[in-house]
């Protein structure tokens, strides 16, 4: 893949650089900010070669790339000047919806590190299952450094998120992490573990341990992004730097360890206990109905309000039942993909479905979902089935994730513990249930032959009476030399897209145009005999070279009986130029309107 021109080409059709406010990735989108969604031009960009969709939820304009994400975002940072994931040009606008600004600071804050996390995370989850099967013990050297290397980032968890943060909510970075690093300061770590109350100026100070904790520091930076713009209106601008960190750490400090840090640990336990309190009352119910609808939150985006509340789970209870629970439904969509895999004879879908199985299990599904189960539909639906019983499975046996990681394979020894056998026999329930599924119920005929990828119907551009092409007044067209096609005598006066393409040859005198279709067919569709003499009178071209048209939009319009008036023929003329490469099929249909015209199989 080229992802300079890729980039370059996002860019463009994203509505230029000017039309981005911040730009970053995750795992397998780029994700934007635009100023002005309008102008990107979706579907011209979902056509772009290296790219799966586009998803627009959460107030964010989403390129799904897949595993390249990371160089492609590289080449358009370098491209664009920015410097990093969340450089703005220009102030963001604020966006209306509350719901899509929790979801976008949410996101921004988790995203930047996210790898990190799961690979702290599965590297805790390995060294429980090594100190499980005797394999390693934790009074030994090499258990405790390997430790430390896993647990560091859940331990200093609040300074990671403190730094992300702050960059999200436009507050001085350092001073968030100052901030961060004072409530897991050691002396203060050692005195709240010991339940000792201190005072502040006389006021006491609740204790509580902040290690690990998710909830307290994202308020109290959110507090901060209030307190910071005041102290720089209250400072002159030559002591600004210095006197704004200064009272934003005098003040902020002792009221989070006061007020916002023991009001965040009340709602993070709050939480917990809700989380808690569903899940044992009926945990096999919540876990069919995680598993079955996990990757629909991933759709819509709503997936990362969730990441706060099993980060939450973790620190408060040392354990998450959610977290295994996302691991069927991620599995399933692999199985999905498998299922795909074995029963298609389309080669593109066959390869997209191959890697996808392999991407699936190490938890990335954006490549499987965008790119083939959502397309097919009936697949997806098998995935959803076979997520929702392996879910079930899991949350009956109450299987507990150890540690924060993707659902994946990878991420099954941090299930060591209670119902670990239940997690391994609802993962494997999950991805054999979803390749069986698809392979069986999930494919039509038409996909299994590749008919989406081989099959182009055209629609009748005109209405009218059909004619064949080798009866028409032109020695060019009725030979088919230019190739097979159909005519028509026009009885209206408007050209419609026969399928859906991108216009390759729109003509100054606005009596003929080219479409190649989405599956590569190369048409021509010619209004008249001679008319090219006309000049483009009585023709008005509605598209633009380039331009991406669905199937039934309009082309052009025209005067067929102004046409014959001045003496030419007006019949519609459309041929498919590259036949050779298609058996080409025509209606035995006598009358034209809006029905299918030909079908071209592609010659294999």
């Amino acid at each position: 893949m080229d992802y300079e021109k890729l980039a370059s080409d996002i860019v463009k059709d994203i509505g230029g650089k000017d039309n981005i406010n911040t730009a970053w990735h995750c795992a397998t989108r780029l994700r934007f900010k635009l100023k002005d969604e309008s102008k990107a031009d979706t579907q011209k960009i979902e056509d772009l070669d290296g790219v799966i969709t586009v998803v627009q939820s959460a107030g964010q304009y989403q390129i799904v790339v897949g595993n390249a994400v990371a160089n492609v975002f590289n080449a358009l940072a370098k491209q664009t000047g920015l410097e990093n994931e969340d450089q703005s040009t220009q102030p963001q606008e604020k966006e209306k919806n509350l719901v899509n600004r929790f979801i976008a600071f949410i996101s921004g804050t988790f995203t930047p590190f996210l790898g990190a996390l799961a690979g702290a995370g599965i590297l805790k989850g390995l060294l429980a299952l090594f100190v499980a099967l005797n394999w390693m013990s934790t009074t030994s050297g090499t258990y405790e450094i390997l430790y430390a290397a896993g647990d560091a980032l859940f331990n200093f968890l609040p300074i990671f998120l403190a730094f992300t943060a702050s960059k999200r909510l436009n507050v001085n970075q350092f001073v968030a992490v100052a901030l961060a690093s004072a409530l897991v300061y050691p002396t203060l770590v050692a005195t709240a573990t010991k339940a000792q109350t201190i005072h502040f100026i006389g006021i006491p100070v609740v204790p509580t341990t902040y290690t690990s904790s998710v909830i307290p520091i994202l308020l109290a930076v959110w507090v901060l992004s209030f307190i910071e713009p005041v102290l720089n209106k209250l400072f002159p601008e030559a002591i600004r730097n210095i006197f704004t960190p200064l009272f934003s750490l005098v003040i902020m400090v002792p009221l989070t360890m006061i007020v916002v840090g023991p009001l965040g640990s009340s709602v993070g336990n709050i939480l917990s206990t809700m989380v808690s309190s569903v899940y044992n009352f009926a945990p096999a119910l919540a876990g069919a109905i995680m598993g079955a609808f996990w990757q629909v939150f991933v759709i819509f985006g709503v997936h990362w309000t969730f990441v706060p509340v099993m980060m939450n789970n973790l620190s408060k209870m040392g354990y998450d039942p959610l977290l295994p629970i996302l691991c069927a439904a991620v599995i399933s969509q692999a199985g999905a993909a498998l299922g795909i895999f074995l029963k298609t004879k389309n080669k593109k879908q066959k390869a997209l479905a191959g890697s996808g199985v392999i991407t699936g299990i190490f938890g990335i599904t954006e490549p499987i979902i965008y790119g083939l189960t959502l397309k097919l539909k009936r697949p997806f639906i098998c995935a959803v089935i076979a997520g929702g019983i392996g879910g079930a499975i899991i949350g009956g046996f109450q299987v507990r994730a150890s540690s924060f990681t993707l659902p994946s394979l990878l991420a099954i020894p941090t299930y060591v513990g209670k119902g670990f056998v239940g997690s391994l026999i609802g993962i494997a329930v999950a991805f054999v249930l979803g390749t069986v599924l698809t392979y069986l119920f999930g494919m039509s005929k038409e996909d299994t032959q590749g008919n989406s990828q081989n099959l182009d119907t055209l629609a009748a551009p005109v209405k009218g009476t059909i004619i064949p092409l080798t009866s028409v007044k032109d020695e060019v067209f009725a030979s088919e030399a230019m190739g097979k096609g159909i005519a028509i005598v026009p009885t209206n006066d408007r050209v419609a897209s026969p399928v859906s393409g991108t216009i390759s040859a729109v003509y100054p005198t606005g009596h003929a145009i080219g479409i190649i279709s989405d599956q590569g067919a190369e048409i021509l569709i010619h209004i008249g005999i001679d008319t090219v003499k006309l000049n483009g009178k009585y023709f008005e071209t509605k598209v633009k070279q380039g331009q991406h048209v669905n199937q039934g939009e309009e082309l052009i319009t025209f005067d067929a009986e102004q046409i014959k008036a001045n003496g030419y023929d007006n019949t519609v003329m459309m041929i498919v130029t590259n036949t050779k490469q298609y058996e080409v099929e025509v209606t035995k249909d006598t009358e034209a309107d809006q029905n299918m015209l030909l079908s071209l199989q592609l010659i294999k």
